[in-house]
């Protein structure tokens, strides 16, 4: 039986109080590893609380800070608090962001720079504050996507033009920064959480709307949170060792669709 086993580590994990980063975190602590984690969320509150309470039950070292990862000084006291509670850093799951849309004909400065500044400039500033404990401990950095950055919608923009960007800087970082550091992309498709329920909710009909989706998709199912975070535990593990600068695409085979109904 292959096992992750990943004792003796210490993950951060960014936006982790819901969704995604919730899942990964889980699933991390779940393979051996303590957890640093960081989101919007105040620490006082429930979503938060809940979140501490399943990390700590699977034995693991937990510890939460509120964090505007769009700034540079508030991200490098956060690696700064971690490194000072926890002596290291072996994994960073850059995973912070929102789904932010528009045209490109609507989309003002203000709205670009929002978007650039939280899903694409943030992966970098953390990656960077990362980068020397990750370095002495040939660590793994996992940057979070999606499959916009492959194909995409309209009114997606410019969410999608920052999701490509973060392939490139995937390459760039591995590049750099190997062989001591691997990183690699991940780019889920549909995954259910609350923001994906939201969006349903937006139409007239939300269960017609959830079967269309879900017609398109081969598998005839949404990701869950626990699949992502299963594939951050292995791709964190040395079993995925020789791993880095690619971006994995995860979306139920929607991608191999080549023309919707």
């Amino acid at each position: 039986m292959l096992t992750i086993d990943l004792n003796g580590k210490t993950a951060i994990v960014t936006g982790a109080s819901h969704g995604i980063g919730y899942g990964v975190a889980l699933m991390l602590a779940k393979s051996g590893c303590d957890i640093a984690a960081c989101g919007r969320s105040a620490a006082s509150s429930a979503d938060v609380k809940d979140f501490i309470a399943e990390i700590e039950q699977t034995g693991r070292k937990v510890f939460y800070k509120s964090v505007d990862v769009k700034s540079e000084d508030k991200i490098n006291q956060f690696v700064n608090d971690v490194i000072a509670d926890f002596g290291r850093i072996d994994i960073l799951v850059s995973n912070a962001g929102a789904n932010r849309f528009t045209s490109p004909e609507q989309c003002d400065s203000d709205f670009w720079n929002e978007n650039a500044n939280l899903n694409l400039k943030s992966h970098w500033m953390i990656s960077k504050a990362c980068y020397p404990e990750l370095k002495k401990n040939d660590g793994s950095i996992i940057i979070m996507s999606s499959n916009h950055a492959f194909s995409t919608l309209p009114n997606c923009f410019p969410y999608n033009v920052t999701k490509a960007g973060l392939v490139g800087m995937v390459k760039s970082l591995a590049l750099q920064w190997g062989p001591e550091v691997r990183v690699i992309g991940l780019a889920p498709g549909f995954i259910e959480t609350q923001g994906g329920e939201k969006w349903f909710e937006s139409f007239p009909n939300p269960q017609a709307k959830r079967k269309e989706i879900l017609d398109i998709h081969p598998m005839r199912k949404f990701g869950t949170v626990n699949d992502i975070g299963a594939f951050c535990a292995f791709l964190s593990s040395d079993y995925a060792g020789f791993i880095t600068g690619t971006t994995y695409l995860i979306d139920g085979g929607r991608s191999a669709v080549m023309q919707d109904k």
